[in-house]
């Protein structure tokens, strides 16, 4: 019993009291917090089921990527369940074939000009719609020849690495119009591939379907890998299994560079080269120039004659010292190394 004084209870007996309604406030609001926030229900595949609610974290493609390895990139992917595919449409990823480079051509020219050789395109159309081509198909290692028509377009088709369906369902739901866009049109995202097998494709992802070339799977995998990554999707658990078993077979794989990082890189250094060149052919030139004039001075120096020092003197060259054009001992008779003095 609580010893009761004059002045009220003593003060370790306040203590206790305070400390024990302490606790019982945290113990009430610990319990609330649990009912508000329930454990993350787990998808079918075992993972994350908050696939279903998209994170909204960073949605501005990433280029840190660019030339790692491709399981140090797949290691920083999230891996998640699939989301719905609700509302999902290709013209949430913009009108196909846009030209968001502004070069005048639609982006299917552009990647059967990049992807092909042999180009030949039609006439008036500055080099942008492409009539015929041969293509090295790196889906089935097959060559393709290309021709432009209603019939044999379709041999050759342009194959988003990540499918837009499957970047729908793994984190495109959240990025804006503009950047659905972008991956849509993004020319690393892009491959002028066999039209049948892009048809088989369809929107698998690694975990259903990888190319026919076994060659070219490595580079497959993880050009996918370096798209999810700049764009800020997820993969499956499922197809990360399927990922690290192909990059298994090739632990050295780098994920590829960016095509129009690539692309300006390269023009940067085809530029630099060629002004090197110009800079030491024109060195070249103004050397072999100057050695020409020497050669002619020296010639000209070696047919310079006087017969006797009133030559000298009439020619304004006297007096005449040795090494200079026409000097010769005879007209220095006291071999001083002057003559004509």
């Amino acid at each position: 019993m609580f010893r009761i004084h004059r002045h009220g209870m003593d003060a370790r007996n306040v203590a206790t009291s305070r400390a024990f309604a302490t606790s019982l406030i945290a113990a009430v609001a610990m319990a609330a917090t649990m009912l508000v926030a329930p454990a993350p229900a787990l998808a079918a595949d075992g993972t994350d089921a908050s696939a279903a609610t998209i994170a909204t974290s960073d949605t501005t493609a990433s280029t840190d990527f660019e030339g790692k390895a491709a399981t140090e990139v797949l290691a920083s992917l999230k891996t998640k369940g699939r989301a719905p595919k609700t509302g999902y449409a290709r013209t949430q990823f913009g009108a196909a074939w846009a030209d968001v480079d502004h070069n005048g051509c639609d982006t299917r020219n552009d990647i059967l000009k990049r992807d092909m050789t042999d180009v030949t395109f039609k006439a008036g159309t500055h080099d942008c719609i492409v009539t015929s081509g041969t293509l090295a198909d790196p889906y089935t290692g097959k060559t393709i020849s290309f021709k432009r028509g209603n019939k044999t377009s379709s041999a050759v088709q342009i194959d988003h690495v990540v499918a837009l369906s499957d970047a729908w369902q793994k984190g495109a739901q959240k990025l804006s119009a503009s950047q659905r866009k972008q991956l849509a049109n993004d020319p690393y995202n892009l491959l002028a591939v066999d039209g049948p097998s892009n048809q088989q494709k369809s929107d698998g992802d690694a975990a259903t379907w990888l190319p026919k070339n076994k060659s070219f799977r490595c580079a497959y995998v993880a050009r996918q890998i370096g798209v999810k990554a700049k764009y800020s999707l997820w993969v499956t658990k499922a197809e990360r299994k399927a990922m690290t078993k192909v990059l298994d077979t090739c632990p050295t794989q780098t994920v590829p560079l960016n095509d129009e990082a690539q692309a300006t890189a390269d023009t940067e250094a085809a530029e630099a080269q060629r002004k090197a060149a110009a800079e030491e052919a024109q060195r070249q030139a103004e050397a072999q120039a100057q050695q020409q004039a020497q050669q002619q001075q020296q010639q000209q120096d070696a047919n310079v004659y006087y017969p006797n020092c009133a030559a000298v003197r009439a020619a304004g060259k006297a007096p005449l010292y040795q090494g200079q054009p026409g000097y010769s001992t005879k007209l220095d008779r006291d071999r001083d190394g002057v003559a004509c003095e």
